[in-house]
């Protein structure tokens, strides 16, 4: 069984009570997770910063420190170029979509930019899904997780169902066709949950930096009351389980 950590939504802005939920968070997985003995892969999924400036994907480069090997993928909130300056200063374009793949011992991780430059809502073009098709199809006869930001589906949350994928029908189908892969794992509405999609299943892992409130827990949209929170993906074969934990 391969175990797959995912943070989400960590909107690093240079601010110490920020940084600590984020710290607090890879702590969990150090020291209380074993780090690298016992989890296979960290998944990032976007919004690592607040509003995308290289001197926050400097913090961010500075904080996220870690053995687990990383996949990291970008939300609305971040700026491709400004994040290869930092990350990828070699890049031959700055603003293509920030893909990347790591392959297990028995398990293909994709990690697919779903955002759209300047946009909140995101969408993730036919560049990428054919990407993602050749990575699949050179990975051998193994199971695929794929991660992106923005959930393809519905999540009963008014305002964030608003700025969610704006048309997955691409995505339905390329999930369709292939079927080795048995998840589909996001971010973006900093809330835990699980649902389907395409016949398999989709789960958002919580926010980091915070929460946001379903309908009926109040008129605000952020809920200050909830730590930073982690999911942990379970793989057995093509069998996906996820556990949630928050942390202080």
């Amino acid at each position: 069984m391969l175990v797959v950590a995912q943070i989400s939504d960590l909107h690093f802005r240079g601010d110490a009570e920020q940084r600590e939920r984020i710290l607090a968070a890879l702590d969990y997985l150090h020291d209380r997770c074993g780090g690298s003995a016992n989890i296979d892969a960290l998944l990032v999924t976007g919004d690592l910063t607040d509003e995308g400036t290289a001197d926050q994907y400097r913090e961010a480069a500075a904080t996220l420190t870690t053995d687990i090997p990383t996949v990291t993928l970008l939300g609305n909130h971040d700026d491709r170029t400004a994040y290869r300056h930092v990350a990828h200063p070699d890049a031959a374009d700055p603003s293509a979509p920030v893909d990347s793949a790591l392959l297990l011992d028995g398990l293909l991780i994709l990690a697919l930019d779903s955002s759209i430059p300047g946009r909140n809502d995101g969408s993730i073009s036919d560049e990428t899904l054919t990407w993602a098709a050749e990575q699949i199809s050179g990975a051998g006869d193994v199971p695929v997780l794929i991660a992106f930001h923005h959930p393809p589906n519905k999540v009963g949350m008014p305002f964030m169902d608003s700025i969610a994928q704006l048309d997955p029908s691409n995505l339905e189908a390329f999930v369709r066709r292939h079927p080795r892969i048995i998840g589909l794992v996001c971010g973006h509405i900093h809330s835990p949950s699980a649902g389907m999609f395409a016949g398999i299943p989709v789960v958002t892992a919580p926010g980091v930096s915070s929460t946001l409130n379903l309908p009926f827990e109040g008129d605000d949209i952020v809920n200050d009351s909830q730590p930073a929170g982690i999911a942990f993906h379970f793989v057995d074969g093509d069998r996906l389980t996820t556990h949630f934990r928050c942390v202080r």
